[in-house]
C-alpha cells in the first residue's frame, strides 16, 4: 500500500501552537506525530473527546497543601453552638 503525504495549514493561536510543541518535545516526540496521532483517533472513532480536566501546577498544590495544615491546626478558628451565635459574630444581626 503506497502512502502518500500531504501537507496541512492550519490557523492555531501562536502561544498555543509553541506550548504544544514544548509538550511534545518534552516528550520526545515532534508536534507532528502528535497531530497525526489525534487525526487518526478521530478518523477510528468517529468522534471527539474534549477533556476540561485541568492538572494542578506545583505552585497550587502547595497553596493547597498550606491550607489544609492551617485548617487542620486549628489556629484562629472559631466554633458556635448555634446559628444565632455565628450571626451575631458575622454581625449580620
Amino acid at each position: 500500500m503506497e502512502t502518500m503525504e500531504t501537507t496541512m495549514v492550519i490557523k492555531t493561536n501562536k502561544k498555543l501552537r509553541n506550548e504544544a510543541k514544548a509538550v511534545a518535545g518534552n516528550l520526545g516526540i515532534p508536534l507532528t506525530t502528535v497531530l497525526n496521532a489525534l487525526l487518526k483517533q478521530f478518523v477510528r472513532e468517529q468522534r471527539l473527546t474534549v477533556s476540561s480536566d485541568a492538572t494542578p501546577t506545583k505552585t497550587k498544590l502547595a497553596l493547597w497543601e498550606e491550607i489544609s495544615a492551617e485548617m487542620d491546626s486549628a489556629v484562629g478558628v472559631k466554633s458556635f453552638s448555634d446559628v444565632e451565635d455565628l450571626i451575631k459574630d458575622l454581625r449580620l444581626a
